[in-house]
């Protein structure tokens, strides 16, 4: 949120993207749709628009990011996986880089289905911090990072409008708790970390209704 504020989610959830640039090699999105056909459909849907809120809408997200957190959720050499998930970590296990890759590119291509604010009330409440944060308490403004709109910068953060506010909620309180850590620089951990729970509901259920 602001430029210290990544809310991520996501997401995400929702958090940044910086990592995972798509290399030399131009990914292949008909390579990407196959896998995605025989090992996400199940939870993210064919088309990447889950319509269940314990997963994420991977359409329309920015390949990098989704690249990154394919990555994260494989442990790479001797080590654990920067983003712990058992059910991600058997969908994972078996792709190479170039899958990985593929299957971004794929569900990048994607049109989004959005989700909508549910509470007119707590996303009234959720905009007055997504666009000017919290000074008592030291949360930065989410649109810093995210864009006003939500839509995110593509490279660095990612895109969270149009999510379930229940995955952001989750994922901010995982960022809140540690639970969740691959996040560059502890960014979204030091945001999270400053936002109680209630706040994080609002500007969850603000998010989950921009367009």
């Amino acid at each position: 949120m602001n430029r210290a504020l990544a809310l991520a989610a996501t997401v995400a959830f929702v958090c940044p993207a910086a990592a995972g640039a798509q290399g030399a090699t131009k990914a292949d999105a008909a390579k990407g749709q196959q896998i995605a056909s025989q090992v996400c459909v199940a939870c993210h849907a064919g088309d990447g628009n889950s319509t269940l809120p314990a997963n994420p809408k991977l359409a329309g997200q920015f390949p990098e990011y989704l690249h990154k957190q394919l990555i994260n959720f494989k442990p790479q050499g001797d080590k654990k996986a920067e983003r712990e998930n058992p059910v991600m970590a058997g969908m994972v296990a078996n792709l190479s880089d170039s899958d990985m890759r593929n299957v971004a590119a794929y569900y990048a291509a994607q049109k989004l289905k959005p989700e909508t604010a549910q509470s007119k009330e707590l996303a009234a409440q959720g905009q007055k911090i997504y666009r000017g944060g919290n000074l008592v308490s030291g949360v930065a403004a989410c649109a810093g990072c995210h864009g006003p709109d939500g839509t995110g910068i593509p490279g660095q953060y990612p895109r969270i409008s149009g999510q379930f506010a229940a995955y952001i909620e989750a994922q901010l309180k995982a960022f809140k708790s540690g639970a969740r850590a691959n996040d560059p620089n502890g960014m979204m951990r030091g945001v999270a970390a400053r936002m109680s729970d209630p706040e994080i509901k609002a500007v969850s259920e603000y998010a989950a209704g921009l367009r």
